[in-house]
């Protein structure tokens, strides 16, 4: 095959059903255009091998275990800028949608999409345009023609290392066991729980789970 005629479009793969990874490979790499260059089965994975590998577009699942979709997005925007994202999920309220366009994704698509939209989707973000499904679009537009509308997110605020506590808290840890995960002191941890929560808006680690599931934000 004459360099020509090689795949161009260098993509990775990022979801945690070995499955769907599977099933994706095989509808891109019959396209023509694509080459599977990665595949990762969690958020920490994804972000791994983008930085080793650096695709031309990451194809990411929002639900992931170790770290979410959104992160990995918000990430690799911040980390690996030659990336381009296209959000790939199963979950179709519009907040999933909002919270991925403001992390950085160029695209997102719902996992019964047809398969000619998918390369369609990641052809467009190759070239350096976004792609989004039509209701997806219709949703964009309105928060465009609305911008008042759910415009805030405090997540974003977080520095990173709050980000990790907002998480952790999330999961139901104590600030002991914050402590002992990240390898801080307690006051540290205490520091930064008070932080997450006076940045959120939230009372205490109950209001903490419910803006995590509200915002897609939960693992």
């Amino acid at each position: 095959m004459s360099d020509a005629a090689a795949p161009s479009i260098r993509v990775l793969i990022a979801d945690d059903h070995r499955m769907v990874r599977e099933s994706l490979v095989a509808v891109l790499e019959s396209a023509g255009c694509c080459r599977i260059v990665g595949q990762a089965a969690d958020g920490q994975q994804a972000i791994a091998l983008c930085l080793a590998l650096s695709p031309d577009v990451a194809v990411i699942d929002l639900s992931m275990p170790g770290l979410n979709g959104l992160e990995v997005v918000r990430r690799l925007r911040e980390q690996c800028p030659g990336t381009r994202t296209l959000v790939l999920t199963m979950h179709e309220d519009e907040e999933y949608l909002l919270q991925s366009v403001r992390a950085g994704a160029s695209g997102f698509l719902l996992k019964d999409s047809p398969a000619s939209e998918l390369i369609e989707a990641i052809r467009s973000i190759a070239r350096g345009r976004g792609h989004f499904s039509a209701d997806a679009s219709r949703v964009l537009a309105t928060h465009l023609q609305q911008p008042e509308r759910g415009l805030e997110d405090p997540y974003r605020d977080l520095t990173p290392r709050e980000r990790e506590v907002f998480h952790l808290i999330a999961d139901g840890l104590t600030t002991k066991e914050i402590a002992r995960r990240l390898d801080i002191s307690t006051k540290t941890a205490e520091n930064h729980r008070a932080r997450v929560l006076h940045k959120l808006g939230a009372r205490n680690t109950a209001e903490v789970v419910r803006y995590a599931i509200r915002r897609g934000l939960a693992r």
